[in-house]
């Protein structure tokens, strides 16, 4: 059995993260933020929605409630504006898959965790019990 350091463990994530980040999905994603930085309409409408946020914040603490709601309206409809900007679009599903890949990767490391874990301790892998558990649980009833 190898036994690996800390340093070990992230020298071989930055590792596994450099693949990752040369990954299609991932330059897709990339490019899609590059074109929507550089898109005059969806700068401008973020502006906006900055703007009007600190308006809102400043109704919320006066609390001056109907002109809260009609700022929040506002910044509603430019939210809506921009969900039907193309590129909006293009970038929302790269983000999407880009997190996905990583919630995959995620998932796949502390499950193949969790099962060497139950292996090593000659534990049950069809209940997802370790050794110790199963030693300790025999003879016992399910109530």
């Amino acid at each position: 059995m190898s036994h690996y350091t800390k340093d070990d463990i992230i020298t071989k994530a930055q590792e596994l993260a450099q693949v990752i980040s040369e990954m299609e999905q991932v330059d897709i994603f990339k490019k899609a933020e590059a074109k929507l930085n550089e898109n005059q309409k969806v700068r401008e409408k973020i502006a906006s929605i900055k703007s009007l946020q600190k308006q809102a914040v400043n109704f919320q603490h006066y609390g001056k409630t109907e002109a809260l709601k009609q700022v929040e309206a506002k910044i509603d409809k430019i939210y809506e504006e921009l969900d039907e900007i193309p590129i909006i679009q293009e970038f929302k599903e790269s983000q999407v898959e880009v997190n996905e890949l990583l919630q995959l990767v995620s998932n796949t490391i502390s499950n193949h965790v969790t099962k060497e874990i139950i292996k090593s301790t000659d534990g049950d892998l069809l209940r997802g019990e370790t050794g110790s558990k199963v030693k300790n649980s025999f003879g016992r009833s399910c109530s």
